[in-house]
């Protein structure tokens, strides 16, 4: 629902802090870790939660996420346990808004109208879906509407002004503003320009504006945080929980959430 979602904005609006969102690739390394993982987020100061579908050519993902969702399909991840996973989040937590990311292909497969109710039953609020353009949207944002379910769109440093109204025309909850051109986790934009952009971006959609790709550290999450809604961190919560586990990425994630929260 995108009523959860503008609740979490409006409730750190209303202290003067942005929203920490955090991502990490559903199924990866198997699903009783993931599962554990994602359940343990809320707790460790997240407020919205980015949950990766894996997809076999992910074009926008650098190496941490790539490997972290064929870790995934290894362990026999489909769009399906996803969901799943989306569902048992649900039994424990009814307000945390959950956000599925990825890539067009495993929807298109099962097929619009049928994702986007089986989302809303296991208590999904929203979707990026980051390889399908506003200009192919229309099918998956009309399913989306009969669902009440959040087509969120990306923002990018090349989105110029003749393209934003069209970018951020039918979303809803937020919009995603990618710091830097190239793939998640690589080196981030000058801090001035992405000032200027997330204003611009707000300014186009009237909706909160979060960033990410390429936020590694509590210093650059708080920076971030003093201009954007939301600050999203990914590929180095991924590489955490990778190298050295659970409760490691997890500590990360509340030094993190901490640094964007102004504590």
């Amino acid at each position: 629902m995108t009523k959860r979602i503008d609740q979490t904005f409006s409730a750190r609006k209303a202290k003067g802090q942005a929203a920490f969102v955090a991502y990490i690739m559903g199924g990866d390394p198997d699903r009783a870790t993931s599962q554990a993982m994602l359940n343990a987020l809320p707790e460790n100061g997240v407020d919205i939660i980015e949950l990766g579908m894996p997809f076999t050519d992910p074009a926008a993902d650098g190496p941490t996420i790539e490997e972290a969702g064929l870790r995934s399909l290894a362990a026999g991840t489909t769009l399906t346990t996803i969901l799943e996973m989306a569902s048992e989040f649900r039994k424990g937590n009814s307000d945390t808004p959950l956000i599925i990311m990825g890539y067009c292909n495993p929807v298109h497969h099962i097929g619009y109208s049928k994702f986007a109710k089986a989302a809303k039953e296991a208590g999904v609020d929203g979707a990026i879906i980051v390889d399908l353009p506003p200009e192919e949207d229309s099918e998956l944002r009309a399913a989306f509407e009969t669902h009440d379910l959040a087509l969120i769109r990306l923002a990018t440093p090349t989105t110029d002004d003749a393209r934003l109204p069209r970018v951020v025309a039918g979303t809803k909850g937020f919009v995603y503003y990618v710091s830097m051109t190239g793939i998640t986790g690589a080196a981030f934009s000058q801090a001035s320009s992405v000032t200027e952009q997330v204003a611009k971006v707000r300014k186009a959609s009237g909706l909160p504006v979060v960033v990410g790709f390429g936020v590694k550290t509590p210093e650059r999450a708080a920076e971030i945080a003093k201009d954007a809604d939301g600050v999203v961190v990914g590929s180095a919560i991924v590489k955490e929980l990778h190298e050295n586990g659970p409760d490691a990425a997890l500590a990360l994630v509340k030094t993190l959430a901490d640094a964007t929260h102004g504590a």
